[in-house]
């Protein structure tokens, strides 16, 4: 998947990784898709309901090797 912008959070605990990510979507244009790696398991459910509740669509999310990666394209 085309990110426009990568985040990293790895290493970093809640609620950093959401703090990180809505600057870092505030960034960019509506449409645009933002790929974020994180290893705090709490992000999932975090990021989850942060993008349906900011207008945003969680394209897909994975996990490798104990680190979880998303992907959000701005509403």
């Amino acid at each position: 998947m085309e990110a426009v912008k990568k985040l990293d959070a790895t290493g970093l605990a809640c609620p950093m990784p959401i703090v990180k990510t809505k600057k870092a979507i505030q960034e960019l244009n509506s449409g645009d898709v933002l790929e974020i790696h994180a290893t705090d398991q709490g992000a999932k459910s975090d990021l989850t309901a942060w993008a349906k509740s900011g207008g945003h669509e969680l394209l897909q999310n994975t996990e490798e090797e104990g680190v979880l990666k998303f992907w959000i394209k701005k509403g």
